[in-house]
């Protein structure tokens, strides 16, 4: 358990920081509620496809390694 929630938090500080950079760098301020809800997504969707990523490969990484 403690493998799994140390994974968790590692996928979840590296979906925040791809999160983050998305929308400082990539997308501005939105003029409109519609963008805002679009950039909002896709952030949301990078962020999720990150940290699930990164989880993935930190749990394979410990396993192979045990």
């Amino acid at each position: 358990m403690t493998s799994a929630t140390k994974n968790g938090v590692m996928g979840g500080l590296m979906g925040f920081l791809m999160s983050f950079l998305m929308n400082y760098f990539l997308l501005p301020f939105p003029h409109s509620p519609i963008a805002n809800a679009i950039g909002n997504g896709l952030s949301g969707l990078l962020s999720g496809f990150m940290g699930g990523f990164i989880g993935v490969l930190i749990h394979s990484k410990t396993a192979k390694a045990q």
